[in-house]
């Protein structure tokens, strides 16, 4: 591994290369804060999938296109012009750079710390977790209420486990974990009774709610699952190439037998 002097040289290096290209290159200097954002989300897609695949050469390779994301943000905030769509008259407001970045999550985390750097007392992740939300309703300029720090734009199985765990911590909770499964069956029955939108949605935040008390993540274990069913998919279409056939004219018992090969191989 590198030292401190090494990874810091590396930092100053990607900091003069994000000058250099602001500069001197068309395609970048064009580029505003809107026109990366929806780069920026597919980039954090990417990096959740090379994670997913347990994969650390991709890991490695997808944090360097996030963190560009955020040197090249930092970038446009020092810069004394209009970095938005529109063009407004007056330059703007509160502009910032990498330093101020680093250091407001650095006061940020030792704020939220007072454990580690203060006189609070935690001995495991879970008092942790209730000391957090205890923290952030008292932080300047942070959350007024205990749901209000959850983005909107959050993926909704992600939004779901982050408002049952926020609630969770400040004792609005199962006092069993296996309480749950008694509203899970309840959501199902009501399902099938009335197959709409809003009740699929009744067990799908269910389902999350039992994940959640048995320290699973839903967001992964339905990633996990989507993983599986491709490569197993795959195998399937696979073999029927091989057999010179293709999957409109096979049957769904000749597929199913394949997809059960698909399954031994992995076993």
């Amino acid at each position: 591994m590198h030292t401190k002097e090494e990874k810091l040289a590396a930092f100053e290096r990607l900091l003069d290369i994000m000058d250099d290209l602001r500069e001197k290159c068309p395609w970048d200097r064009k580029q505003t804060f809107d026109s990366l954002r929806q780069n920026t989300i597919e980039e954090t897609y990417e990096l959740a999938t090379a994670i997913s695949r347990h994969d650390m050469n991709e890991i490695s390779k997808e944090l360097g296109d996030v963190l560009l994301h955020v040197v090249f943000y930092a970038k446009m905030g020092s810069e004394k012009k209009w970095n938005f769509s529109g063009s407004p008259s007056d330059e703007p407001r509160d502009n910032f750079d990498i330093a101020d970045v680093c250091n407001r999550i650095s006061d940020k985390l030792i704020f939220r710390h007072p454990h580690v750097y203060g006189e609070a007392a935690a001995q495991n992740a879970e008092e942790v977790s209730h000391l957090w939300e205890q923290v952030k309703l008292k932080e300047k300029g942070g959350n007024k209420t205990v749901l209000g720090g959850i983005p909107d734009s959050l993926p909704s199985i992600v939004k779901a486990y982050r408002i049952q765990d926020k609630v969770a911590n400040v004792g609005f909770d199962w006092e069993k974990r296996e309480d749950v499964w008694a509203k899970v069956k309840e959501e199902i029955a009501e399902f099938e009774a009335d197959p709409s939108e809003a009740e699929l949605g009744d067990i799908l935040f269910a389902l999350i709610n039992a994940a959640r008390l048995y320290k699973l993540r839903p967001d992964n274990a339905l990633e996990q699952t989507n993983l599986k069913f491709i490569r197993r998919f795959n195998y399937v279409e696979q073999k029927a190439r091989e057999q010179g056939r293709a999957l409109q004219d096979m049957s769904l018992e000749e597929m199913d037998e394949l997809w059960n090969e698909a399954k031994k191989t992995e076993k």
